[in-house]
């Protein structure tokens, strides 16, 4: 069976992390959808607020689990036996950076692989921090975030 972990801080989940998470679940027979826990960030909403927006957006996807990853990307994915970690790319500027990870990652564990994954057109401008920012500032996060989570998302980045 083919697993794979995608990773991220998914503060808040965007209907680009959305994207990729519904294509990856077409490919593989498993995929780990990891909430990172970096001490360096300071996210907006708690890991248990992140997980629980994953999962509503989720829900009707049967081959996915959200976890939560601390410490090294490719020692998760060997921890849930995930042989693959998918990254989404929007521009050539994530490339250059998942690149370099992806080499340390490969460096670190040689059995796992990076895939990139192209985020849909629709949504390579997206990413969290917009949507925190066009959400503070009172503009409409309508099409940006997961219908499901809208409402609450919105109310705690204008609370």
């Amino acid at each position: 069976m083919a697993s794979a972990i995608y990773p991220g801080s998914f503060d808040p989940v965007t209907m680009g992390h959305l994207d990729i998470i519904k294509r990856s679940a077409k490919i593989f027979d498993f995929v780990y959808v990891a909430v990172a826990v970096n001490s360096n960030k300071r996210p907006v909403f708690t890991t248990e607020q992140r997980i629980k927006y994953l999962q509503a957006a989720t829900q009707e996807l049967k081959n996915i689990e959200i976890v939560t990853i601390n410490g090294l990307l490719v020692e998760a994915a060997k921890k849930f036996n995930a042989g693959i970690i998918i990254k989404g790319l929007r521009a050539i500027s994530d490339f250059e950076f998942e690149f370099q990870m992806a080499l340390m990652n490969k460096k670190l564990g040689e059995d796992v692989e990076t895939l990139f994954m192209a985020t849909s057109t629709s949504y390579s401008y997206l990413s969290s921090s917009l949507v925190k920012e066009v959400a503070r500032l009172g503009g409409s996060i309508k099409d940006l975030v997961p219908p499901v989570v809208h409402d609450e998302i919105f109310s705690q980045l204008r609370g």
